[in-house]
């Protein structure tokens, strides 16, 4: 099996000297060839400094309180920033290694100490290029976390007879394997269901495994369901969080399609004629409409539109951070800058976000500050 983690030239730490089930962690060696819907994300810590291990903590120990920048999740004793940096398509693709060093030094001197890779961004080059600005910029590697992304099922699990049951649990007692060995610190999921998260919580209590703490999920103005309908309730049940990622719609809350696409954008390459339609489709122009709106309430805040919509995001008590995406310095700098509107966003203001979208979901409770 290929795990692939950034600063890997490090020697890794030694294996934890207990483990549960010991005859139930064997080495995983079936996953090499996967490519499909069943993704995991490692949280790693592990060789890039002098991180100490814990041993193993129990199912009880792994859903307790977590206190970091914001008061994020209660699934692990990890902290991480309110906000993460993303290197897909930009590391190693939009961007020149020059331009990539200097957001990770914005984010880094500003706070942030969780980055996202995985080996398929940019074929690989996305990892590697992380991994050299670190060495290079001599971090204090023990606190940084870097996550990447394992990839499961598929063709390969299919020819095998392979339920998704039995995918599940051979992810929970893989990443069990790779945590009690030393090569990462925490394991969670990427676009999975609340019912598969549900299913490795309940495979990892019963063989005393390690359950996941975190969900990556989409969450923005325009795409609201998963995480504030069926995420919450395994947030307060069992205390998995949720890394949110594209809080832009891939630079449609920016603003900057109101009038069209730029020839600069990103919906202008060839590579996101997807994204062109999106934007240019009925749905997509009453989107930019309410862009419009919206826009008046950031501006009462004093705050642009993609610090607006980041703040609105992390608002939710289930998010732990965001991951931006972004290619240039001034972009991520105002990013950045999110966490300064989030105590503007009152219920007040919520309330006249949520009249102006018309597509808040219909819940019980409600899991915003």
């Amino acid at each position: 099996m290929q795990v692939s983690f950034a600063c890997t030239d490090h020697g890794l730490k030694a294996p934890r000297t207990s483990e549960p089930n010991k005859q139930n962690t064997s080495s995983p060696n079936t996953a090499s060839a996967a490519r499909a819907r069943f993704r995991t994300v490692a949280l790693i810590a592990r060789s890039l400094g002098s991180f100490t291990h814990r041993h193993h903590i129990s199912l009880k120990e792994s859903t307790g309180k977590l206190t970091a920048n914001l008061p994020l999740t209660h699934t692990s004793s990890l902290s991480i920033s309110f906000s993460l940096l993303g290197t897909w398509v930009t590391f190693g693709g939009q961007i020149s290694d020059e331009v990539a060093e200097q957001l990770m030094t914005i984010a880094y001197e500003n706070g942030v100490n969780l980055f996202d890779t995985a080996e398929v961004y940019s074929a690989g080059k996305a990892e590697i290029i992380l991994g050299n600005i670190i060495k290079k910029k001599c971090w204090r590697r023990s606190s940084l976390v870097i996550t990447t992304k394992l990839y499961w099922g598929g063709k390969a699990e299919t020819e095998r007879g392979l339920s998704r049951k039995h995918i599940i649990e051979e992810i929970v007692r893989a990443m069990t394997h790779i945590i009690n060995h030393g090569m990462s610190m925490y394991w969670g999921t990427s676009r999975w269901s609340a019912m598969e998260i549900m299913e490795a919580y309940s495979v990892a209590r019963q063989f005393n495994l390690i359950p996941p703490v975190c969900e990556q999920a989409e969450y923005h103005l325009f795409q609201r369901d998963k995480v504030e309908m069926q995420l919450p309730e395994l947030y307060h049940k069992i205390g998995v969080g949720v890394v949110s990622w594209s809080p832009l719609a891939c630079g449609i809350i920016t603003g900057k399609y109101e009038n069209g696409i730029p020839e600069s954008s990103r919906a202008s390459l060839k590579s996101y004629q997807w994204l062109k339609e999106k934007i240019l489709s009925e749905d997509g122009r009453k989107q930019q409409a309410k862009l419009k709106e919206l826009t008046h309430i950031a501006e009462r805040l004093s705050c642009t539109l993609p610090q607006f919509a980041i703040a609105w995001c992390l608002r939710n008590e289930g998010v732990s951070s965001v991951l931006l995406g972004t290619s240039n310095p001034a972009q991520l700098t105002e990013n950045l800058g999110a966490i300064q509107v989030l105590p503007k966003i009152t219920a007040q203001v919520a309330s006249d976000i949520d009249k102006i979208l018309g597509n808040r979901p219909h819940s019980k409770k409600d899991y915003h500050h």
